[in-house]
């Protein structure tokens, strides 16, 4: 019997252990995880912060479904430390449990800006359900609030002040929202719908510290600038430090997140990982490549499952290969991310009428990467060309028409 062992219960780490269940008649599988109830839905967690959806929406795994399948689920359980050359783990009441087979999809921990009172009542990350069932809470009882972070993270808080009626600033270092995604002209269209939402985009400010009341909790945030911004709550969404300190020690390289091939394998043969922490080679850019989205975590799951299956009988193993797709649903029009739009060396975009926007980022001459905003319709289209991995940088007028040919983009 093969012992197969899952740090993270997200989305990856699920999918895994679904993977491992359907495709191997004998195994045994364990999830850790040290949140303290099973996968639930991290996108749609934004609609329960909202007010717009029940907790019974956002729950997709409940402990029996683990039992039904003979899945060992650990909740509230931390791994302390790998020992890898004795495929041992070391859990944080010193219990220790072995491995044949090993899959890190422990995913990353939020941000907190490191300024006086930053840890006050009031302050919050938008990562988990408890976060956002504790957001839904103050922000009921809230007037004034304010989001730092100009990602995707920012923009959920952001309109979860706006639909508890809560009224915002959206306070952002740079001069636009996710600018490493965005230019100009599309981000004023998010801009303009922030506006319309209630919440006041604040450029080039950052936080200096917060004041607190007698109680601690949170009353104003001082700007860099100077500027002082009444809140009885904030959003800190500044992104994310992966949990790769779990394989110190271990052969498993990590950077930025755990660096694993493209069949998601770390340097240690025993070793693979999933989801938001990877560091993985992505084959479409040809590079190392992180990226959070739901579905790329997803298949990073169901592909490592299949990897980890397959080393270890001496099969081929599955190349992991997907253009992740992003939707933003607080919008009056539709938005959607897709593949790499922060990797491209050259950007072209367009803009086909008030909210309607499309920019295109090209790497070698190729397309890796897209933001639409309005018209999401060519999002089969240029999914298949970055599929498809062809120069095609000198038909971009071609690819920024309204209705793409993909035919002659291809042929051509």
């Amino acid at each position: 019997m093969t012992e197969y062992v899952i740090i993270g219960d997200g989305i990856a780490g699920a999918t895994a252990a679904q993977t491992l269940y359907q495709d191997e008649d004998d195994a045994s599988i364990t999830v850790i995880t040290d949140e303290r109830e099973p996968l639930y839905n991290r996108i749609n967690i934004k609609e329960y912060a909202k007010g717009k959806m029940g907790e019974d929406f956002i729950r997709m795994h409940e402990e029996d479904w683990y039992d039904e399948r003979d899945i060992d689920l650990m909740l509230n359980t931390r791994v302390w430390k790998v020992e890898a050359d004795d495929n041992t783990l070391v859990l944080h009441n010193g219990d220790e449990l072995s491995y044949d087979k090993l899959l890190v999809a422990a995913g990353g921990t939020p941000r907190d800006l490191p300024v006086p009172h930053s840890d006050a009542d009031g302050i919050h990350n938008f990562w988990t359900f408890v976060d956002s069932r504790q957001i839904r809470k103050d922000a009921e009882d809230s007037e004034h609030g304010i989001v730092v972070g100009a990602g995707l993270l920012g923009i959920d808080f952001a309109y979860a002040l706006s639909e508890n009626d809560v009224e915002g600033k959206y306070l952002m270092r740079g001069d636009r929202w996710w600018r490493y995604a965005m230019d100009e002209e599309g981000a004023e269209i998010i801009h303009d719908e922030l506006r319309d939402a209630g919440v006041e985009p604040v450029f080039g400010e950052g936080i200096e510290r917060f004041e607190i009341d007698r109680m601690g909790r949170v009353t104003e945030a001082v700007g860099t600038t100077g500027e002082r911004y009444d809140c009885d709550i904030a959003g800190v969404c500044i992104g994310l430090d992966l949990n790769t300190g779990i394989l110190d020690g271990t052969p498993a390289e990590t950077d930025e997140g755990i660096i694993v091939d493209e069949h998601m394998q770390t340097d240690d043969p025993d070793i693979f990982a999933a989801g938001d922490i990877t560091e993985f080679y992505d084959v479409l850019i040809e590079e190392r490549n992180i990226n959070g989205s739901w579905d790329s975590a997803q298949e990073q799951g169901e592909v490592a499952a299949r990897n980890m299956a397959a080393s270890a009988t001496g099969e081929e193993m599955e190349t992991f290969s997907i253009v992740p797709k992003y939707s933003v649903s607080h919008f009056s029009m539709p938005f959607m991310s897709l593949g790499s739009p922060t990797k491209g060396e050259e950007y072209v975009s367009r803009n086909y009428g008030e909210k309607e926007h499309r920019r295109l980022a090209f790497k070698d001459g190729r397309l890796v990467g897209a933001v639409l905003i309005g018209n999401v319709r060519p999002v089969g289209s240029l999914t298949k060309v970055i599929k498809e991995g062809e120069e095609v940088i000198d038909s971009q007028d071609a690819l920024l028409e309204e209705r793409i040919d993909l035919d002659s983009v291809l042929d051509s």
